[in-house]
């Protein structure tokens, strides 16, 4: 196991994320961070907490679980849990920013995306992961990284935060 993000390496990522969704957006007035469930909710919650430390504006944070649009439902689980997905106000019109903790082949996105449009019909939807670690089966792309991490296929990438793990940290396992 190789560590790559310690706990202060995730608090700059954060920092960095913040100030290019500030930076980007132009402010914060109609940002909402949907958090994807499991280790992307602490995640938007520590995004929006930089937020209003930087502009003092509180930006509404929800949490998303996309456990019924996953396209390999069937592969992964015979009886899924369903986790409700909780989004704290309209969307329409919002500039919506789904946050993970890691982006790979890309089909969470696509299933986020999926769920959010359920929901409704956001302005813009940008996307923010603390890892890109490539390996794209579909075409999309974060707008906002923490870090970029070249795997293999065969390897995986381990996040733990002290919310969900009791502690902060980001490694390989090969």
């Amino acid at each position: 196991m190789k560590n790559i993000l310690d706990e202060n390496a995730i608090k700059r990522s954060i920092t960095r994320i913040s100030y290019e969704i500030i930076e980007k957006n132009k402010g914060i007035e109609d940002l909402v961070l949907v958090g994807i469930k499991t280790r992307g909710v602490p995640l938007a919650d520590r995004i929006a907490k930089r937020l209003f430390e930087l502009e003092g504006l509180q930006v509404p944070v929800g949490k998303l679980d996309i456990t019924l649009y996953r396209d390999d439902l069937t592969e992964k689980n015979k009886d899924p849990v369903i986790n409700n997905s909780e989004v704290p106000e309209d969307i329409q019109k919002k500039i919506v920013i789904l946050v993970d903790d890691v982006l790979y082949t890309g089909r969470t996105t696509r299933a986020a995306l999926d769920a959010v449009t359920d929901i409704g019909r956001p302005q813009i939807i940008q996307l923010a992961v603390l890892i890109d670690r490539g390996h794209r089966e579909l075409p999309i792309r974060a707008d906002y990284v923490g870090k970029n991490v070249p795997t293999s296929k065969k390897e995986i990438v381990k996040v733990e935060l002290a919310e969900v793990d009791g502690r902060d940290r980001v490694s390989i396992i090969k």
